[in-house]
């Protein structure tokens, strides 16, 4: 394949796909067509449900850059094909379109890309993304994403708005005036509407597509063949049974599609307003957004309907539709790197980086806060499909595919049935022609046993333990809108817990506080509200230093910050509108005490107030504050700058990780034993925030502080999200179980590699732990000499002039890790996939807030929020309690041993019939019409439905159960049973024949009347005259009939598993209830025949001596299917696992293969205070050399 024609689009993305261009050929359609007519059609269904043989058969290569059509496949392990058609956007017809206004237009990089370009580069820009001569950009759109054409990389590449490659200056320097209505217009053709459309489609697109399903078609076809042979009843049955599935498929795809577009539509057309070049304010439809746009934010807030990044003023969001916390959040403008004291000029925006700037799609503003002549303003970054809300979107509407090996399984196993029916294809085709068959009659009965090895039935059947355990987890609380994930929930060996709101409760209490003076602890005090300490400066931090504010007059905000807030008991006031007219860029936020708790004689400020004109009395003492610099989850800190009423100085207070905060301070300040007290609250569980203050100096003015951002910011350092302590965690992993009394605790110190130097991984005991440098460490147990759940770190860096990110894991923490602390969002996202590719079934438990990736990559992500960030997940709570991660284990293991069993009864039913039919055509007889129907709705519907109704098990045990179809005890089951069935079949079949009564049976045959049995045969003598043309009666065809009408219900009951994973078959009373009565019915016609029921069901008279031998011989089938099944079980259980440890085998799971080499690890488990490096040097396959330095 010519490598210039096969590019990648989307590289090192999750979406990461090869496209092939190429171009509609005359030729080749022309042939197809034919082959269409042919066929009658089949060639046609066939190319549309593989569209990579529907475009190599339609087209031919082509260049990329002048093909019609591209074809598409994923990178992934799926390998998925998709095609799309090219298509061409024409700006001729636009006023902005002429030859040099266009040139500048797409130099700027506005047609794909809205970055900033060179100078050098701006002649250029024309040949970048289309064409000049033609003025067209040729695009296709796939999964809602539109990929333009770009001559520079010669590729297609999707269209970018500002939050890629643009500075936070150029924010304010380029784009902060807004569009004119000319530069509006034209990207507006190019980024098109700003909806997150999710059409629901029709009634009758739907029909048209669930009914061009292969099952569907399969189905038709076998209802066409039946009806020629005319088996009208079943055909009618499968009908009947065809349309109550697309009706209930269609219900439930449709409902889903409108629950999607409900949670979509909520911003999908407001009118807002917009700023233009020439400051004037436009209104417009929200459709109508564009990047680049500057939005107004109205007063009474609204619902976002594009994510923008704040320039102006300050807004109070919800964002619980992305984190899933009702947490109001307070955005301020992006810091204008132009005004600092030291600019980051050449820092790019990012919507994470700066997500407390950044308002976000589908979030709803709930108040701004402006200034004098100022509006609140923020700047289209993003439209569409492109937002947050929208990538969300698509994940939902384009889902990967379930990777389970169940169901991989389950189409080999079909494979291998289809190749049965085409040994009994031959046979039969061989067999009528021996015996001089019409042809007609050939073509029928080939094809014929074709229907009968693969069941219509089989998805329905399998569908249906899912339906099942689906509505049993809806009534304990969980509910799903991912129904296949259930199965895979019952092979889950390895669950994530998110702690915070997970494994801790949600409330927060303020156990008591420990002042620092002359860099000594004070003693734990518990009540904070007081008069000793209302003025002292560890109060006023709690007073300041938060995010705080009023929405209705109710206080609201973070809830730590509201617990520490209420505990000194002052009060917030902030400014009215009318107040803050008379402030310029100030946050009108004042804070005081409580009148009761100000000592009786106040000092008087009597000094020059240069900043707050506020009338204050000499008994109240009042804060404002000057500056806020909200939570960093970069920094794991927040910081304030105030001013008490009546003091020059204004005072800096900040608050924080306890680590962070004290590095932060001054060596002096810091007593000895910081961390010794520190590691004491963390072991027993408590949350700890440390606080700090500084005193600025006077020359400090206000306009220097709105200036400060840049220098706060300089104290960065290489510390993760902002999480509770590691030894916090480690407390709350001894109080659930995971950390037994006796184990002991490691931490593994994380330091990535800097100045030069390799990254490594110090080792300490929690019991000895000394102060850690960087706070992004993990805490490991091990027990004895034994390792038992430990982390895993990862490490980025550069190699050489290849600049490209390598990720180092040490397997031997990620496998034997138990806490992790200080993990952002991201991280947990990457931890799951890092679990997932050494082959562990991950769940995920998580309250909603951060964790809706982890949550949708999770093999079973479990939210216990209602909000719609639990749409992310697979499964959510209603009872937000870790106790349905073990109910959901549960009936995922029923579900899954449920699969197994109608998977294996729908194999031995077709084998079983599969047989029976072909015995019958060796005597060119087969089975009646209402023989099938009795055997296909009265038992095997009957059955597969009840006998999938077994509850789950009350207790989780410690085995899993198999995961695939594909193992030796399955197998072994499986095949052993069809060798019984096949034998007790044969012997019924031949041994009739050796009966001294048996002869070729006619309408006047009396083999009855040879034992006596007069009656029945006189009683349908007038009854059978007329000539049986199928040959359906006869001796053989009544033996074969109730021998295998037995065979079904022993299958089924051999095959109905219980413990461990299910309860008893004896306890699911409608199976149980519905053996016995088919048991009793077949019974009573065999031995005591009814005439009406034996002329509907074509049965002939044997002598009652050989009904007899018939149910010695069902006794005995009974009895060999059900000792061998069991045998196989104890043989799984008991002799498997000796057989697997005596061979030596290597594990097929990845984890268990690195664990048995950790077994002979004579480095494993570290000791204390040692150190593990990572060489730089890196082997061709990737991996790195480990040493360990004590």
């Amino acid at each position: 394949m010519d490598k210039e024609e096969r590019k990648i689009i989307n590289q090192g993305q999750e979406d990461e796909m090869e496209i092939y261009g190429y171009n509609l050929s005359r030729w080749k359609l022309a042939i197809v067509s034919l082959g269409v007519i042919c066929t009658g059609g089949f060639l046609l269904l066939l190319l549309y449900w593989m569209p990579e043989w529907r475009v190599k058969a339609t087209c031919v290569r082509a260049a990329m850059k002048d093909c019609d059509v591209v074809l598409l496949r994923t990178t992934d392990e799926f390998k998925m094909w998709f095609c799309a058609k090219i298509r061409v956007l024409s700006l001729e017809t636009h006023p902005v379109s002429s030859p040099k206004s266009m040139s500048n237009k797409l130099s700027n990089g506005h047609a794909v890309c809205l970055t900033e370009n060179p100078t050098g580069e701006n002649r250029h820009g024309i040949s970048k993304y289309s064409q000049v001569e033609s003025q067209q950009i040729r695009y296709f759109t796939h999964h809602s994403v539109k990929y333009f054409w770009n001559d520079t990389i010669h590729n297609f590449d999707f269209l970018k708005g500002l939050d890629e490659g643009v500075s936070c200056t150029s924010i304010y320097e380029k784009h902060s005036a807004g569009l004119t209505k000319g530069m509006h217009a034209y990207r507006k053709l190019l980024y098109g509407v700003n909806e997150i459309a999710v059409k629901v489609p029709s009634v009758f697109k739907l029909l048209i597509k669930e009914v061009l399903n292969p099952f569907y078609i399969f189905q038709l076809f076998s209802v066409i063949l039946w009806s020629t042979d005319e088996y009208y009843y079943y055909a009618l049955a499968i009908v009947v049974m065809s349309i109550v599935s697309i009706v209930s498929s269609l219900y439930s795809i449709r409902k889903q599609y409108v629950m999607l577009h409900d949670m979509v539509a909520t911003h999908s057309t407001v009118r807002v307003s917009v700023c233009r070049v020439n400051e004037e304010i436009e209104e417009i439809f929200s459709t109508d957004l564009v990047p680049g746009d500057v939005m107004v934010i109205p007063l009474n807030g609204t619902i976002m309907p594009c994510d923008a990044v704040l320039i102006n003023g300050t807004c109070i969001v919800n964002e619980s539709m992305l984190t899933g916390e009702s947490v109001p959040v307070t955005k301020t403008n992006l810091p204008n790197p132009s005004v600092d004291v030291k600019g980051i000029g050449d820092e790019l925006y990012n919507p994470e980086t700066h997500k407390r700037h950044t308002l976000f799609c589908g979030t709803t503003v709930i108040q701004t806060r402006f200034y004098t002549g100022e509006l609140v303003k923020a700047i289209v970054v993003r439209t569409g499909f492109s937002t947050s809300k929208g990538q969300l979107v698509r994940s939902i509407l384009y889902p990967k595919p379930t990777d389970f090996k169940l169901y991989r399984d389950a189409y080999l196993f079909l494979l291998c049935l289809v190749a049965v029916a085409g040994i009994g294809f031959i046979y039969t085709i061989i067999n009528s022609i021996l015996n001089e068959v019409q042809v007609g009659v050939i073509i029928i009965e080939s094809l014929d046993i074709i229907t009968i090895t693969v069941p219509p039935a089989l998805p329905a059947a399998m569908t249906a333990g899912i339906v099942y355990a689906q509505r049993r987890l809806k009534k304990i609380g969980i509910f799903c809108i991912s129904p296949q994930r259930i199965n895979i929930c019952g092979q889950l060996n390895l669950v994530c817990f998110d702690k915070t709101g997970t494994l801790t409760e949600d409330g927060l209490d303020l156990w008591g506080i420990q002042r620092v003076e002359n860099a000594r602890f004070l003693s734990p005090e518990e009540n904070v509200c007081n008069e000793m300490l209302v003025k002292s400066q560890f109060v006023a931090c709690l007073a300041t230093c938060h995010s705080l504010t009023k929405i209705e007059g109710v206080l609201s905000g973070d809830p730590l910050d509201l617990k520490m807030f209420e505990a000194i008991g002052w009060i917030l006031e902030e400014a009215t509108e009318e107040e803050t007219a008379l402030h310029n860029r100030i946050m009108p936020t004042v804070v005081r005490p409580p009148k009761q708790l100000l000592p009786e004689s106040t000092p008087a400020g009597n000094q020059e107030m240069e900043l707050f004109e506020l009338p204050v009395s000499e008994e109240c003492l009042l804060i404002g504050i000057v500056r806020q610099f909200p939570f960093s989850s970069a920094l794991q800190r927040m910081s304030v700058v105030a001013r008490v009423l009546g003091d020059k100085k204004m005072d800096a207070y900040m608050k924080g990780a306890p680590e962070v905060i004290a590095s932060l301070c001054k060596p002096e300040t810091v007593p000895v034993d910081f961390q010794n007290v520190l590691e004491d609250f963390t072991k027993q569980g408590f949350r700890v925030i440390a606080l700090a203050h500084r005193k600025l100096e006077s020359k400090l003015t206000w306009h220097k502080v709105q200036n400060i951002s840049s220098t706060l910011k300089l104290h960065k350092s290489n510390i993760a999200t902002l999480c509770d302590n590691m030894l916090t965690a480690v407390s709350v992993a001894r109080d659930c179980g995971m950390i037994l009394p006796q184990d002991k605790v490691i931490i593994a110190e994380a330091l990535p590699p800097k100045d030069g130097k390799v990254a490594k991984i110090n080792w300490h005991y929690a019991d000895s732990l000394t102060q850690c440098s960087h706070p992004s460490a993990i805490a490991s147990e091990v027990r004895s000499n034994l390792i038992v759940p430990f982390k895993v770190c990862w490490f980025k860096f550069s190699l050489g002039k290849k600049k490209s990110e390598i990720y180092l894991i040490f397997f031997q923490l990620m496998l034997h890790g138990t806490v992790f602390a200080r993990m952002a969002p991201d991280q947990k996202t990457q931890l799951i996939e890092a679990l997932q590719n050494v082959d562990y079934f991950v769940g995920m438990c998580g309250d909603g807030a951060n964790d809706c990736g982890a949550l949708k990559r999770a093999h079973g992500g479990i939210s216990l929020s209602e909000l719609e960030a639990s749409v992310a997940s697979p499964f959510t709570s209603k009872t937000p309690s870790i106790s349905c991660v073990p109910n959901l284990i549960r009936e995922g293991r029923a579900a899954l041993i449920t699969s197994f069993c109608v998977f294996k009864f729908m194999a031995l039913y077709s084998i079983i019939q599969y047989f029976s039919v072909t015995l019958l055509y060796s005597i060119l007889s087969n089975l009646g019409d209402f023989q099938f129907l009795f055997i296909d709705l009265a038992i095997i519907l009957v059955v597969v439905f009840t006998m999938s109704l077994n509850p789950a098990w009350k207790e989780l045990v410690a085995q899993r159960p198999p995961s695939g179809l594909i193992s030796g005890a399955l197998l072994f089951s499986v095949l052993s049973q069809i060798i019984i069935c096949i034998g007790f079949q044969s012997l019924g079949f031949f041994w009739v024949k050796q009966q001294p009564w048996y002869e070729v049976w006619h309408p006047k045959s009396d083999a009855c009347n040879a034992t006596g049995s007069l009656l029945w045969n006189s009683s349908h003598l007038d009854n059978e005259t007329e000539l049986d043309e199928h040959n359906i009666q006869n001796y053989e065809n009544t033996t074969v009939f109730f021998i295998s009408s037995f065979q079904y219900l022993i299958v089924a009951i051999a095959f109905s598993k219980g413990k461990p994973f299910r309860q008893p078959c004896y306890k699911n009373y409608f199976f149980v209830f519905s053996v016995i009565f088919l048991y009793v019915f077949i019974l009573f016609i065999m031995l005591y025949p009814v005439a009406s029921v034996d002329q509907v069901l074509q049965i002939v008279c044997v002598p009652y001596q050989w009904r007899v031998t018939m149910l010695i011989i069902v006794l005995v089938n009974a009895f060999v299917s059900i000792t061998v099944e069991e045998s196989v079980d104890r043989w799984r259980k008991c002799c498997l696992p000796w057989a697997l440890s005596c061979g030596k085998k290597i594990p097929k799971a990845k984890y268990m293969y690195l664990a048995q080499e950790l077994l002979v690890d004579p480095e494993w488990p570290p000791k204390p205070q040692t150190t593990t490096e990572a060489k730089g040097l890196v082997k061709e396959n990737g991996s790195c050399q480990i040493i360990t330095i004590t």
